[in-house]
């Protein structure tokens, strides 16, 4: 699995860490930020869907 780095303004790490750790939704900041790319991808691929942009690879 690839690492990266990112900026993000401390308001919003402070509401990400709000939801993980023990007894909360998620394990960890990395589990938190990859459930949130894949929702927005899939939001984004809705709106592809939608506006018929959507390539058909398989």
């Amino acid at each position: 699995m690839a690492k990266i780095s990112v900026e993000i303004p401390d308001e919003l790490l402070a509401d990400l860490d709000e939801h993980v750790g023990d007894d909360r939704k998620f394990v960890n900041r990395s589990d938190a930020v990859r459930a949130s790319v894949r929702k927005t991808l899939d939001i984004l691929d809705q709106i592809d869907e939608r506006h018929n942009r959507l390539e058909n690879n398989e």
